[in-house]
């Protein structure tokens, strides 16, 4: 190991403290602004998700995608096949979910009436 001279040294030594200076300077607050759009769209989850109760029953469907068009979708749904239904948000699309079946078979006999509109259509069961 070198050793350095006194001027060296007091020259490395003050060197070393105007960096350590430079290192502290990096504490300061950090603003973020976030998308207002952001909050209204958790305050939407939080109440669409709130009515939802997740049971042992089989559910169908009928879309998976953007907010609106799950809006519409439902909406269309009660109308037509006059069924009650609901949107559930699984990030980031938007289910619309129909229907409220006891056992698989009565379901799958909905679902092949259904399907003649919504051929996406698929039969689920949400606690699983």
């Amino acid at each position: 190991m070198r050793i350095l001279k006194p001027k060296k040294l007091y020259f490395f030594i003050g060197t070393c403290l105007l960096l350590m200076g430079s290192v502290f300077a990096q504490e300061q607050n950090i603003k973020v602004i976030q998308n207002p759009k952001f909050e209204q769209m958790l305050t939407e989850k939080r109440k669409i998700n709130a009515s939802l109760t997740v049971n042992e029953r089989y559910k169908i469907q009928v879309f998976s995608g953007d907010s609106e068009t799950a809006k519409k979708t439902l909406n269309e749904v009660k109308k037509d096949l006059k069924m009650d239904g609901t949107i559930v948000f699984y990030t980031p699309v938007y289910k619309v979910w129909i229907g409220n079946f006891k056992t698989k078979i009565e379901a799958e006999r909905h679902l092949q009436e259904i399907k003649r509109k919504y051929a996406g259509a698929l039969l689920i069961k949400p606690g699983k």
